[in-house]
Formats: C-alpha cells, sequence, structure tokens
C-alpha cells in the first residue's frame, strides 16, 4: 500500500480531537512518503474552503472533489481519477470512508477499503494495512 485516501464528510469533519489525531497520522503517512488525499463527493466551490485547507496546511497531497472532476464514489472513475493524481495504481490505495456502499465500489475497483465508524478502530488497521507506528 502506498497511498491513504481519506473521505471528509463522517470522518475527517468529526469532533476537533479526532480531526487532531488524523492531522497527526496524516502527517506520519507522509513523512513516510506515503501518498495522501481526501476523495469526497463534495460539489466544490467556495464551500468546500473547509475541505482544502487539508491540503493547504500540508496534511494531504491531493483534495479530489466529485463536484469539480465530473465523477463521484463509488463509481470506478473517481478511483481512477484519484490514482492518476497520485501516480499510482489503483492497487495501491487505501481508502477509508463512513459509507458501506464507498467501500464496496473502491474494493470492487482494486483499492483496499477501511470502513470507519470510529478513529480508534480505524487506526489500528490502518497502522497494520501500512506498518505506522505512534500514537495517534
Amino acid at each position: 500500500m502506498r497511498a491513504l485516501i481519506v473521505d471528509y464528510c463522517g470522518v475527517l469533519d468529526g469532533a476537533e480531537e479526532d480531526r487532531r489525531r488524523w492531522r497527526k497520522l496524516l502527517t506520519a503517512a507522509r513523512t513516510e512518503g506515503l501518498g495522501t488525499a481526501i476523495l469526497s463527493n463534495d460539489p466544490g466551490g467556495d464551500a468546500a474552503a473547509p475541505i482544502r485547507q487539508w491540503q493547504e496546511a500540508g496534511y494531504v497531497d491531493h483534495v479530489i472533489l466529485s463536484g469539480e472532476v465530473g465523477a463521484e464514489k463509488p463509481s470506478e472513475e473517481i478511483f481512477t481519477i484519484t490514482a492518476d493524481r497520485l501516480e499510482l495504481n489503483r492497487k495501491d490505495l487505501v481508502l477509508v470512508d463512513d459509507n458501506i456502499v464507498n467501500i464496496r465500489g473502491a474494493v470492487e475497483a482494486g483499492l483496499v477499503g477501511v470502513y470507519y465508524q470510529q478513529f480508534d478502530r480505524a487506526v489500528v488497521e490502518i497502522q497494520g494495512l501500512f506498518g505506522l507506528e505512534g500514537e495517534f
């Protein structure tokens, strides 16, 4: 696995403590040379500023918004767009999402899916997939 792709709504937009922990995890992933991105079915535009701030602050390499690229999860096309942005194969991507339909679509497209319900559960799986060490 070479890149961590995270949904925004329902994952990164939670309580401040969870956002802090995500920032720490994403920073560790980037430090280890992993690609990082936010993939959201957001329509984009000015209202997406809170999502873009994650890239502007250096926590993720890319923000891919469905409304701006013309494809949305769970379509195979959006996962191809994301892989292309990261210059990786889809099989090298891990998607973290709180929507099981999106996880199913990701897996069918060749990604690894992590179904997000709460940070403590997801981080164990993410650490195992990427070999990341630390307290998050």
